[in-house]
């Protein structure tokens, strides 16, 4: 197995990992949170380096980045294994299953730079599972992959910690983070995590200079207050700033949570509205039947830029990264 990064040995075979921000302290022959990162005779190894359970070519408005080479594919790639236990997963069957309980392919970082060329995808994007417990591997491929034109992208929860971050940050063009909820009690209960890492994590993503966008699933019931939502909103707009695409999803049923029913469409409509009212130029709703709530409009003249349906865009405003119409600069990375 490949040794880890970002650990310390603490005295009798013991080691405190630094990846993620449980910080887990894993004795001999044990492992951590995440359930991947295991600690043998004092060394701590990241099992699921090379080690592949999900492969596709994705649209990029899937993770969903909007601003972030919109109309392109990205190579997209996951494993096993999670540092959080979300009782709404969408993809418990990987997020939440072991080394040992499903087939795991190998792809070497060479390799999935090539495979990623020869699709031509516009990315790479490690996704499906968290790929912060993935940390060596993204962190190997991603160099190979911006030497070679391509760019990079993680589909996170966020808890990262800042040291493993600043490691990555050479490689890491997109930061697409969820932001769960803007309540700690919510993180702890719902996800057996805590919110403040989230929050200092997405701000050093956005100092490091990625491309940062948000989602956050509203759930009825659980975070879904008007409250809660402008205090999440007001928070991206003083922190990441107004210019930061925020995605409000809609939830359905799914895992240890089919007791609620999906969120109600005017719901999302209203967090829309009060998101532009507060502030915010790039609000976007998902999960939703295709509709304007998905396109990009110019924050100055209101013109249509970019026109979305589902996981398809068209390109009709946009000059470069401007306004066709104004001239306004548009904040993102945009195909050439």
């Amino acid at each position: 197995m490949h040794e880890a990064h970002q650990y310390e040995r603490i005295g009798d075979g013991t080691v405190r990992c630094s990846l993620c921000a449980h910080r887990c302290t894993i004795a001999d022959g044990k492992h951590g949170i995440c359930g991947v990162r295991i600690n043998r005779g004092g060394t701590l190894y990241a099992a699921t380096f090379g080690r592949v359970v999900s492969e596709a070519v994705d649209p990029i408005e899937k993770k969903p980045l909007f601003h972030f080479l919109p109309g392109t594919l990205s190579y997209s790639l996951g494993s096993v294994g999670c540092n959080f236990r979300c009782q709404h997963c969408q993809n418990w069957e990987i997020s939440q299953a072991g080394l040992e309980d499903l087939p795991l392919m190998a792809i070497s970082p060479e390799e999935g730079v090539e495979r990623a060329l020869a699709s031509g995808s516009a990315s790479i994007a490690w996704t499906y599972n968290e790929p912060t417990i993935w940390h060596e591997y993204p962190l190997e491929m991603g160099a190979l992959a911006r030497e070679r034109g391509l760019q990079t992208v993680y589909v996170t929860n966020g808890y990262i910690t800042e040291e493993a971050l600043a490691e990555l940050a050479p490689m890491l063009g997109a930061f697409r983070v969820d932001l769960k909820a803007f309540s700690d009690d919510f993180y702890r209960k719902v996800c057996r995590a805590r919110l403040q890492p989230v929050l200092d994590a997405t701000v050093a993503a956005h100092e490091h200079g990625m491309h940062i966008e948000t989602v956050t699933l509203v759930i009825p019931g659980l975070n879904d207050s008007m409250e809660e939502m402008e205090a999440l909103i007001r928070w991206v707009i003083e922190n990441l700033g107004p210019e930061t695409p925020m995605h409000f999803t809609r939830f359905h049923p799914d895992y240890h949570m089919r007791d609620r029913e999906p969120t109600p469409f005017a719901l999302l409509e209203r967090i829309y509205r009060r998101a532009r009212e507060l502030g915010a130029h790039y609000p976007y709703l998902g999960n939703v039947p295709p509709g304007p709530y998905e396109n990009t409009l110019c924050p100055s003249c209101g013109s249509l830029l970019i026109e979305r349906s589902g996981f398809m865009s068209r390109t009709v405003g946009l000059s470069k990264d401007r306004c066709g119409s104004c001239g306004e600069r548009i904040p993102g990375v945009f195909p050439a």
